[in-house]
Parts: C-alpha cells; sequence; structure tokens
C-alpha cells in the first residue's frame, strides 16, 4: 500500500502518526463547511441530550455543546477519542461531555437515551448499515431524531474513486439510506441537499 492509500486509509480508523494527522484535518477545511451547513437550520431544544457516532476530531461535539444540555461522543479509533478528548476538556470537566470508545454495532447505552444522534461522514464506514440504524434508534428516545451528514450524495461519479482508495468504504445514495432507515424502523424522513451536492438525512423515531 504506498503511502497516499495509508494516509486516506485513516478516514476510516485513523491510527497511529497519520491517523493524528487525518484527525486534527477532519476538525478544518470542508468539514466545517458540511457541518455548518447542516446544522444552520437543525432545531435543537434547549436541554437536549445528543450523541455523535464517529466522533472523529470533536469540532462537532463543540457545536453541539453549543445547543444541548450534553452530548456524548464515540469511536471506535483511540486516536479519534484522545482528540475528541483534548478539544472539548472544558466541557468534559464540567461535566457536559463523554467521549468514549465504542461500535456503532453494539452502542453502550441504555434504550431511549437521547434526543438527538448525528452521524457526519462516517455511516460509509458500518458494515452492516440496518443493523446500525437499528441500534442508534435503540437509543433514542420516542420522537428523537438521527442526523446524518454526508459530504457526497452517492451520485456523484467523482467520489466513487475514495471506495477503491478506502478500505471497506461505501457511498450510500439517499435512496439507499431512505430505503435501509425504514427498514431499521425510522419514520419520516427528510433529505436535503445543496449546489455541492452536500447530503443531509433526518429520520425521526
Amino acid at each position: 500500500m504506498g503511502l497516499f492509500n495509508k494516509f486516506f486509509g485513516n478516514t476510516r480508523k485513523p491510527v497511529g502518526f497519520l491517523g493524528r494527522i487525518m484527525v486534527n484535518g477532519m476538525n478544518g477545511g470542508p468539514h466545517t463547511t458540511l457541518a455548518k451547513w447542516a446544522l444552520n437550520d437543525f432545531e435543537i431544544k434547549p436541554g437536549s441530550k445528543a450523541m455523535d457516532i464517529g466522533c472523529g476530531g470533536g469540532a462537532n461535539i463543540a457545536r453541539l455543546l453549543n445547543k444541548c444540555q450534553s452530548v456524548t461522543g464515540i469511536d471506535y479509533s483511540t486516536v479519534s477519542v484522545a482528540k475528541s478528548q483534548k478539544y472539548n476538556r472544558q466541557a468534559i470537566k464540567d461535566g457536559r461531555c463523554i467521549v468514549m470508545e465504542g461500535n456503532v454495532d453494539a452502542l453502550p447505552f441504555e434504550e431511549n437515551s437521547f434526543d438527538i444522534v448525528t452521524a457526519f461522514e462516517t455511516i460509509y464506514f458500518w458494515p452492516d448499515i440496518e443493523n446500525a440504524y437499528r441500534q442508534v434508534r435503540r437509543v433514542l428516545k420516542d420522537g428523537g431524531r438521527f442526523l446524518i451528514v454526508n459530504e457526497s450524495d452517492g451520485d456523484d461519479p467523482a467520489y466513487k474513486k475514495w471506495e477503491k482508495i478506502v478500505e471497506g468504504m461505501y457511498t450510500y445514495t439517499a435512496t439507499e439510506i431512505e430505503s435501509n432507515l425504514k427498514n431499521a424502523g425510522f419514520t419520516d424522513i427528510r433529505i436535503t441537499r445543496n449546489e455541492k451536492n452536500f447530503l443531509k438525512v433526518v429520520a425521526v423515531k
């Protein structure tokens, strides 16, 4: 595997030195533009409890903390967990934030724990997608919302090249996401795109 492929392979699960570089990059650039677009009109009620799956560098946890009572971050990369903890250290100290290592296939939380669950640029790497969605639905409260945000809407062939570079990556189309969410029990699924083909999906339990 060449250095290029090895570096970008860290988008799936950052590890080691290259992983730390990748995680630092997740907190800026296009990721910031994407996150701000997705959260701009995503209403969050005061007192909400949120979880960010695949929390990466922790910037989206911080954005959610501006609107939520508390935020739990979870990631299966030790490098990402460490970076997110450092980025949100004051909120952790204040008791408003927890960042922990874990896997979406078996979320370590009780049913009806969260008002909001977010997944920014991460469902590409969920191998058993419908099981993962069922796990999200399980930990959401009744009426809770699941926000999925992808830089690619799955229809742009330019993004398909990344599937060959990053092992285990798949760029879902909006139709596939909607179908999988319905199969997992979600309702009231709303899909939004912008002129850059950014994709936002909001599904209600």
